[in-house]
Formats: C-alpha cells, structure tokens, sequence
C-alpha cells in the first residue's frame, strides 16, 4: 500500500469545551476555580483528522456544522491545524454539535453532549468525486450516518480503488450489530474500543465479539482497550500492542489518534502490528495534555517517542 498523500474524514464534527480539574459538580450556584478551559475541534471525524494532518497526511474532513459561532469556530480551530474543510456543509436549522467535559483529576472525562447538526449529515451532501479521488476514507461514526448511508459511501469508496475505515461513536450499550452489519463488508480498518465490541455485538467476551465482527465482513480490526494497550485481530489471530506509559491529564480523542495512527501507517506499508504501536504512540502524546488536538508532533517524533518510551 503506498503513502497517503490524500485522507477524506467523514462523520462526527464536535466543539469540545474542555474544563479541568473537576471533581464534583459545585451545589446551588457555588462556584469552582479550575486550572484550563478549553475549546477543540473533536469527534471521530474532525478529531480523526487533526491527527493525520499532523502525520503529514492532506487530510480534508466532510460532514455537518450549524451556521452558528460554535460552527465558525470550529472551522476555524480545524483550518489553523492544515485541514482542508471545504467538504463541510453547514445548516441553518440546527447547532454546532458541541460537548461539555469536565475532566476528572484521573483524566476521565463524563461529557454532556449536543447531538447537533451531525444527524442532518445526509447522502445529499456527500461530494462523492471527493471520495473517489481520496486514497482513503475514514467514516466516524457509520452507526450515527445509518446503515444504508454508510454502506452505499463504503461501498463507494471500494468501487473507487480508495481505502476505508470505520471508526464508532455510540457507547458500546447503546449499540446493535444492524447498525453496522451493512457496512462492515466495504470496511478494511474497523477501529472500535473494546466496549463498542461487546455492546455492538452482543458477545461475552471480547474474542467472540471480535470474531462476529469479522464474520460480519469486516477486513480487520484493530480495536483499543484504553490502558490495556489495543489488540489487531485478523482471521489469522490476535496481536496484543500494549500502550505506552504515560502522565494522563486527559483521554479525549485517544481513540481518534489511535485510529489515525493505525491508518497512516498501514499507508506507508507497516504491518498491522507496528501500525498498532503508532496509534498507541501518538494516543499517549495526546493524552499528555487537555483536548483531541494536544500534541506538537510529526511522524519522525511519534516515531522516536514509540522508540524510546
């Protein structure tokens, strides 16, 4: 597979507003001193893409903001990261997506969460020459666009000669398998956490849930098991990457750097391992800090920090 020099990211666009340290919530209208607030773009689309773009990956993302503050800013926060956002279509009727996120001293993050502009996401806005001439396509969040919508641009996309992936945004409880059967089948890379395995599929554990998936038509499945590391399973076994050690301050977008990691690296050819060690690798450098987009690195210092850690 050759270097991707073009990523489409299609799916979920989210403000995040980050506030850090929260322990509990104040009663009445008392008042907490906290140390940050911020805001980033976030989700696993846009949040997906600010990792590839700092890997050196011409990334463009598709998706649906509101014509809102929270929208230009947005759009404004992926733009100063070099992500091409023309493919994103903004709608009058209803807001930004936006989450709030007090993130605990351990660097849980519970989240109050606006749906938003991302169920207006329709076929109809889709720019599918885009898709078509992508190397790959990334869809976060197949079970939130439908599973007919997902499939036809999956399908799409392989017709085309592009990659794909599928990365899920559903907590696992809240997810059946019908949501994503159709789609599984145009997907190379599947890149959910062990918690979407389980509450997707059913399954007790995550060996069984894993091999539904596959049975399904999933091409392979690199899935993260936050402190545990992630796990690559192909229908020739299963590989257990462990993470890398770190100062956690904050686990939002681990996931979505985990999977552009994964992806960038199966472009430049690594195998299904390695490319698991660099989406691990440069999951740590984001959790180092506040929000998905934390992190002043490039391939060679996610190299060198999987190298030395």
């Amino acid at each position: 597979m050759k270097v991707i020099p073009e990523v489409v990211c299609m799916g979920a666009h989210i403000l995040d507003v980050l506030v850090r340290p929260v322990s509990d919530i104040p009663p009445g209208q008392g008042t907490a001193l906290v140390e940050q607030i911020r805001m980033t773009a976030a989700g696993t689309a846009a949040g997906t893409a600010l990792t590839f773009a700092k890997l050196g990956a011409e990334v463009r993302t598709a998706g649906a903001i509101g014509t809102d503050p929270a929208g230009d800013l947005l759009l404004s926060l992926l733009e100063r990261a070099g992500v091409d956002t023309s493919l994103v279509v903004r709608k009058p009727e209803v807001s930004t997506s936006m989450s709030v996120l007090p993130i605990r001293p351990n660097g849980e993050r519970p989240s109050l969460h606006l749906l938003g502009a991302n169920l207006a996401y329709t076929v109809d806005d889709v720019d599918f020459a885009a898709v078509a001439a992508a190397d790959h396509l990334h869809l976060g969040g197949t079970e939130m666009l439908g599973p007919d919508f997902a499939a036809r641009i999956l399908r799409y996309a392989k017709d085309n000669g592009t990659s794909t992936s599928v990365d899920l945004i559903a907590p696992g409880g809240m997810g059946t398998l019908d949501l994503i059967a159709p789609a599984l089948g145009h997907t190379d890379y599947l890149l959910p956490n062990a918690d979407q395995v389980l509450g997707f599929t059913g399954a007790e554990n995550l060996a069984d849930g894993c091999r539904r998936l596959l049975d399904a038509g999933a091409g392979l499945l690199a899935v993260t098991c936050g402190a545990d590391g992630a796990v690559v399973v192909s229908r020739d076994g299963t590989e257990h990457i462990p993470a890398f050690t770190v100062d956690v301050v904050d686990t939002t977008g681990c996931g979505d750097a985990f999977s552009a990691g994964f992806v960038f690296a199966r472009g430049l050819g690594r195998t299904p391992v390695d490319s698991a060690v660099l989406g691990n690798a440069v999951a740590a450098l984001v959790a180092q800090g506040l929000g998905s987009d934390h992190g002043d690195f490039d391939l060679a210092a996610a190299d060198a920090f999987a190298r030395s850690a």
